[in-house]
């Protein structure tokens, strides 16, 4: 039974997508949202994430901006040039 719910739940290629569909509709209708507010709000998100300038082989990441994380640092305590890391 709980199964079937959670597909139910989950089924957005049915009503459940269209169901939130008109629910998201609704709420910009409500608050005054239009699309093109709703654009540019995501462009302005897109643009505000800042290219990673360095990583490693483990997935760690950094901006550039900020405190140097503890692995970055911790790699070129050890030894390693800070290039070596660069995207």
């Amino acid at each position: 039974m709980k199964e079937r719910q959670e597909q139910t739940t989950f089924d957005f290629d049915g009503n459940a997508r269209e169901r939130l569909v008109l629910w998201i509709r609704h709420r910009m209708d409500e608050y005054g949202i239009t699309l093109e507010a709703l654009a540019a709000s995501i462009e302005a998100d897109a643009a505000a994430i800042k290219p990673v300038m360095y990583r490693d082989a483990f997935g760690n990441s950094w901006d550039g901006q900020g405190e140097k994380p503890d692995w970055l640092a911790r790699a070129i305590y050890a030894g390693q040039s800070i290039d070596h890391f660069r995207c």
